[in-house]
């Protein structure tokens, strides 16, 4: 017999679901792709500052003008970029592994949904690392300062050794 599903359960389901996934993560062969991008969307965001390795793409020139997720417009020559794990208001320092060129960027945005990609860069931004002929680059994403929930930031490993310390934003 099917239990009784209400709105309050079936949440607390999915709950449980994922905190599953958390804990013990299901092989990326396990989940659909759509699957796989809902259940990072209801992730909480990273806000330990710690420096992350992987690649970098940057966004269409079709995106220009495009609501991003934190209300405004995408200008391609500013220095927005999209994470699926940094919180957004983020500053990051993004340094292309290949050429040792760096840039400092604003989170306002989620993305890229791409396997092994861990941000996208406006377009002036790319161009700044020298990475528009190649379109994806190793990098090394550094946060400088993380907002925090409560109004305060911390400042990431960028700044600080190990990314621990904190400051009132307010």
């Amino acid at each position: 017999m099917e239990p009784n599903r209400t709105p309050t359960t079936t949440w607390l389901a999915s709950c449980a679901v994922i905190a599953l996934l958390v804990a013990a993560p299901l092989p990326a062969s396990a989940l659909t792709d759509a699957e796989a991008i809902a259940v990072q969307r209801t992730l909480a965001p990273d806000r330990s500052g710690q420096v992350r390795k992987g690649k970098a793409s940057y966004y269409h020139h079709s995106f220009a003008g495009r609501k991003m997720a934190d209300g405004g417009r995408m200008d391609p020559e500013s220095n927005n970029a999209a994470s699926k794990t940094l919180p957004l208001g983020t500053i990051a320092k993004v340094t292309n592994l290949e050429n040792g060129r760096s840039a400092i960027v604003k989170i306002r945005d989620r993305g890229p949904y791409a396997d092994g990609r861990i941000v996208d860069l406006s377009p002036g931004t790319a161009r700044e690392l020298d990475m528009t002929e190649k379109g994806v680059v190793r990098v090394v994403v550094a946060p400088l300062i993380v907002p925090l929930p409560d109004g305060s930031i911390r400042l990431g490993a960028g700044l600080t050794e190990g990314g621990q310390a904190t400051a009132s934003a307010r």
